[in-house]
């Protein structure tokens, strides 16, 4: 059975050891580094790992993740590379559901921050788990959309989801659409079509959790 959390994590982790830890990422104010220690305390600091949801310890889980991301960088990786096995969101049980799209997005994060970053061709059973994902996440942060939000994923399927009214449709293969919804729209390749205004709003709405 294809692991894909675990070959996107390998994936990302040997592109930030080949571009080291200043390399930007699409992630606003963070580098490479930064974006590695959000992951390593995610599933290793389950009490910081709380404030990445939860605001009043929002403040706790930078400083945790400052102090880590202070580190050395070779052991940064190495850590990252190798998840505890008792970790609550990247046990053997757990991982693939919640890790694909985690290390999906992350790795796209730092792949699209460069100048010539083109979009993958994904493996077929890769591309089905992100349309399972990404449908979901439509649902949650577009259904306040002032709109009637038509997601559409040419090969696997649409879904509609938005406070109705006016009709807007997104449209992009299921990687892009993930990126979409979780708050990349600058990066994402996706169509959108729909009166302008409403269109323009959709890009610029903060997405994502």
């Amino acid at each position: 059975m294809p692991r894909y959390a675990r070959s996107e994590r390998e994936a990302l982790v040997a592109l930030m050891s080949t571009l080291g830890p200043d390399a930007p990422t699409v992630n606003e104010g963070w580098r490479a580094r930064d974006l590695a220690a959000h992951l390593v305390v995610r599933e290793r600091r389950p009490e910081a790992a709380a404030g990445i949801v939860l605001a009043p310890l929002r403040g706790y889980a930078e400083r945790v993740r400052r102090e880590v991301a202070a580190g050395d960088w070779v052991e940064l990786l190495d850590r990252l590379r190798r998840p505890p096995l008792w970790s609550p969101v990247s046990n053997p049980v757990v991982d693939e559901l919640t890790n694909t799209l985690e290390f999906f997005i992350h790795h796209e994060d730092v792949r699209r921050a460069g100048a010539r970053w083109r979009p993958r061709e994904l493996p077929a059973g890769l591309d089905r788990a992100l349309w399972r994902r990404a449908s979901m996440l439509a649902r949650l942060v577009l259904r306040r959309f002032p709109a009637r939000l038509l997601v559409q994923a040419p090969d696997r399927g649409e879904i509609v989801t938005g406070r109705g009214g006016e009709s807007l449709r997104v449209v992009g293969t299921p990687g892009e659409l993930a990126l979409f919804l979780s708050g990349r729209q600058r990066v994402a390749e996706v169509r959108l079509t729909g009166q302008p205004g409403l269109t323009e709003r959709l890009r610029a709405a903060r997405l994502g959790f």
